[in-house]
């Protein structure tokens, strides 16, 4: 078994402006739009099954849908969450001094896109190699969060793998009013927003801007979720 990551290591994400969205996908991801996302700080990985078997342990929280009796590789990624679920664990970290929260959609597709504006996948144009059966599923479960090579901003496996739970209620016009500046979804909705590609489906990859939604409550077998939270404040000389 590998050493569990532990605490999850955090990249910086530049704050910067993008276009959000692509006019050849969903009806829900146009139109294609400015936004300006301040700095903060992206965790390397999703949120892992022995990471969160801390959290289960120290607080007795419901387990995940199929959850294993014993945790046999410690970088799986947990699946089977809630987005309640992973408020509790986001939650249950801010409680212990570590202030991490999920990302806005308008955050994700950031640190997904790595800084190439306009690529279709976080790494590029094609779906990388490394990538298991090129992409292709169904597959049996998810795969370690630790294969594969990082995006521009040092981000694993975003885009692939497993959904991701964000902050956001989804609205499928939500970009047609939307504000420029730090968008955090509408005020209310019946959805919550996730993106990213997951093992249970024919294509296991999803591009950057593809959106996706369901119910708060439930809990599928290939919903994770990967934590940010606020930029480090700057360090200068002598402080």
């Amino acid at each position: 078994m590998m050493a569990a990551d532990w605490p999850p290591r955090f990249v910086p994400i530049p704050a910067g402006r993008f276009l959000m969205g692509s006019e050849a996908g969903q009806d829900d991801e146009r139109p294609v739009h400015e936004v300006d996302v301040d700095a903060f700080e992206c965790a390397v990985y999703p949120v892992t099954q022995e990471q969160y078997s801390q959290f289960l342990a120290a607080t007795g929280h419901t387990t995940p849908r199929e959850w294993p009796d014993a945790i046999t590789a410690a970088d799986l990624p947990v699946t089977g969450v809630s987005w309640l679920d992973a408020q509790a664990y986001c939650r249950w970290r801010a409680a212990g001094g570590d202030q991490v929260r999920l990302p806005t959609e308008a955050e994700w597709e950031r640190a997904a896109r790595g800084g190439l504006p306009g690529a279709t996948y976080p790494w590029g144009e094609t779906i990388p190699e490394w990538v298991p059966e090129a992409g292709r599923g169904p597959r049996p479960g998810p795969w370690p969060v630790t294969i594969g090579e990082p995006n521009g901003f040092g981000v694993f496996g975003i885009g692939a793998n497993i959904h991701e739970w964000c902050a956001d209620w989804h609205a499928g016009d939500y970009y047609a009013h939307s504000p420029a500046r730090n968008p955090q979804g509408p005020p209310s909705g019946v959805r919550r927003a996730s993106r990213g590609g997951a093992w249970r489906h024919a294509i296991t990859v999803s591009r950057c801007a593809q959106r996706s939604k369901i119910d708060p409550a439930f809990r599928y077998t290939d919903y994770g979720f990967r934590l940010v939270r606020a930029a480090a404040p700057a360090s200068f000389p002598g402080t």
